[in-house]
């Protein structure tokens, strides 16, 4: 684990690090916020961890958010991953929404993605080895992202439900098997067995989950993405059938952007401290 940059910002430390994968058999990168209090050395501090959305790197949502301000008050660290493998030996295509940039925090079967596109097991297992080794943070997590990283907050949190305290999303792409997005990425991840896509689809697995977890949504009413892509709608009928207690909250006037994100995070931070932080 190699620190590439620190900025202070809130009193706390903003900060980059880098190291080789195994998982992932690359070079990657990621950010983290450590809040002010990191300076006393016997403190440790629960984790959110972030997983951003299509495009996007490590540094979108510390750049953006504004989290830190709210997470260095409430004492929550944040870990934020890129959104995928890179390097000159990754596999990428032209489009925006495969390959690098566009990993959907699965583990992908097919070639030439199989090699690389382990995303789901960055992030559920070695990411976090790696930072609670080195990094003055206990094992309480919390997991939220945007878009796409809201459809892997979604996937990995429920999946693991002893992994996570709680679980919260802008945005999400809450029915993959269903969407342009979705289909495409599934398609050249995991094959023509659509079977196999149900296990990185939030509305199938929270309508046969077996536990429930606290799960926050919030959906900006004029994104741009809402009907044909993100298809919330799926998710609330699927929780109402299911009898689970989502809160899935539409906020009128918002789109896709970090303004929607910048405007409603201090919320999410609320909503995972009173899990995290709980005795």
């Amino acid at each position: 684990m190699k620190l590439i940059s620190e900025t202070k910002v809130f009193d706390g430390h903003q900060q980059r690090y880098e190291h080789a994968s195994e998982v992932l058999d690359c070079t990657m990168r990621f950010s983290v916020f450590l809040p002010s209090q990191a300076e006393n050395k016997s403190q440790k501090f629960p984790v959110l961890y972030w997983l951003s959305g299509l495009t996007c790197t490590d540094e979108n949502f510390s750049q953006k958010a504004g989290a830190q301000r709210m997470a260095s008050e409430l004492g929550i660290a944040l870990v934020i991953p890129d959104t995928s493998p890179r390097g000159d030996d990754v596999a990428d295509d032209e489009g925006y929404d495969l390959g690098q940039g566009a990993g959907f925090y699965l583990n992908a079967t097919q070639l030439p993605w199989k090699p690389h596109y382990r995303m789901y097991d960055y992030i559920v297992d070695e990411l976090p080895q790696l930072v609670e080794a080195n990094l003055p943070v206990t094992d309480r997590r919390a997991i939220s992202g945007h878009s796409m990283g809201g459809h892997g907050a979604l996937v990995i949190g429920m999946r693991n439900p002893g992994h996570y305290e709680s679980i919260s999303a802008f945005s999400p792409i809450c029915n993959p098997i269903s969407c342009p997005w979705g289909e495409k990425a599934f398609s050249a991840y995991l094959g023509a067995d659509r079977q196999s896509w149900e296990e990185y689809d939030a509305t199938v697995l929270l309508s046969r989950a077996t536990e429930q977890q606290p799960i926050l949504i919030s959906q900006g009413e004029d994104d741009e993405f809402l009907e044909q892509q993100l298809k919330p709608n799926a998710l609330e009928t699927a929780a109402e059938a299911a009898g689970y207690p989502l809160k899935m909250e539409h906020h009128a006037g918002y789109d896709h952007s970090y303004y929607f994100i910048a405007s409603f995070i201090e919320q999410h931070l609320r909503f995972h401290a009173d899990y995290l932080l709980k005795p």
